[in-house]
């Protein structure tokens, strides 16, 4: 059975009739935004009146909207691992978030996501893509393991993460606007080498993804070349160091709306970028999610039970925007989905399929295109 998001952007939603997508849908550049610990209900879109996301807003306002969008798991590692392969993360042995050595050993989980998986960009670039991964990893290469694979050895070209993964990497450098020095915060990615380290203001580091991402994907386009990249921003997880004009009364919940609405403003310049680019607008997707839930007491899942770490819907289920205004018609512009359910493991034959490639052979996906 094809998913919904393969069949929207492939051919047209069901209750759009036949003209509802462009019939040219041909190696179009798939961008994918997996955003940090967002609630269902954080972005404006999705009802939140407390802060506002115009920025993602706009790209809804421009594509699909789907309210019933599961991830596979209630924690970060996992529901990365299960967006990555298209399999569930069990498979890899990889059941939680990884940790140190010690702590991943007592829970009998790995300690990186085994290069031998499926990895949706390693396919895509054996199909002549370019592939970068901008933003969070945590498959690998955090804490005390610094001998976990770089990402560029999952089938990425090229890389750019936090402390959560090696190579190139950004670190933050933490301001609570208190009069205390900056603090720096890197949980000993400093200490692992495999790859230089920039000091970033931690407020500005989903810019500096972003500004990453852009540069890569304006390369592959000089170059003729169809793109995948991963722009996967560690906001909106705590702790949480919005500008100082974004932190309102210091509270939990204000500094992390602070942490959103900055986190939105970045992602629009490259959100704009593509927008505003002839010979990007036209053929190139974006699907942009959340990992899973929220943290309790900062953002909020609506009127759903349950926040990060829990199996109710508020721990598992994700706003999900899709947005390619060249690859669908007027008809399908704007539309929310609130029945279809699909989840994130599903994305990944999904948008083999948008790209026109097979999946490999001796591969069994557990999602579904």
């Amino acid at each position: 059975m094809r998913s919904f998001l393969s069949l929207a952007i492939l051919f047209c939603l069901t209750c759009c009739g036949n003209t509802a997508f462009a019939a040219e849908a041909t190696r179009p550049n798939l961008v994918v935004v997996f955003i940090d610990d967002m609630g269902w209900a954080d972005l404006s879109c999705f009802g939140n009146t407390a802060a506002s996301t115009p920025h993602i807003d706009r790209l809804a306002a421009e594509g699909l909207r789907f309210t019933q969008f599961y991830v596979n798991s209630p924690i970060c590692s996992p529901s990365r691992c299960a967006l990555t392969t298209g399999q569930y993360p069990q498979r890899w042995r990889i059941e939680s978030y990884l940790s140190n050595r010690a702590e991943n050993e007592r829970r009998g989980i790995a300690q990186w996501l085994d290069p031998a998986a499926p990895v949706l960009a390693r396919i895509l670039k054996q199909h002549g893509y370019a592939t970068g991964h901008f933003g969070k990893w945590h498959l690998g290469g955090q804490r005390d393991v610094g001998e976990a694979p770089l990402i560029t050895e999952y089938g990425f070209d090229e890389s750019l993460t936090n402390f959560e993964g090696l190579g190139p990497r950004l670190l933050g450098l933490c301001d609570a606007h208190n009069g205390r020095p900056i603090r720096r915060h890197a949980l000993g990615s400093d200490k692992l080498g495999r790859g230089p380290v920039i000091w970033y203001d931690r407020s500005q580091l989903t810019a500096g993804f972003a500004g990453a991402a852009w540069q890569f994907l304006e390369r592959a386009a000089a170059d003729g070349q169809p793109c995948y990249i991963n722009v996967w921003p560690d906001d909106v997880h705590s702790p949480y160091f919005p500008p100082e004009a974004k932190r309102g009364d210091g509270s939990k919940r204000r500094l992390y709306h602070g942490v959103l609405e900055t986190m939105d403003g970045q992602l629009g310049e490259l959100f704009d970028r593509i927008r505003n680019s002839p010979t990007l607008r036209n053929n190139t997707l974006i699907v942009l999610c959340s990992d899973n839930g929220h943290e309790p007491g900062a953002g909020s899942a609506g009127p759903l039970r349950g926040a990060k770490t829990t199996l109710y819907e508020g721990g598992v289920r994700s706003p999900l925007i899709v947005w390619g205004p060249g690859l669908m018609g007027a008809e399908a512009v704007g539309r929310c989905d609130d029945s279809s359910v699909f989840a994130a493991f599903d994305l990944v034959p999904s948008l083999l399929s948008v790209a026109g490639v097979a999946g490999p052979d001796d591969v069994k996906f557990d999602g579904e295109d």
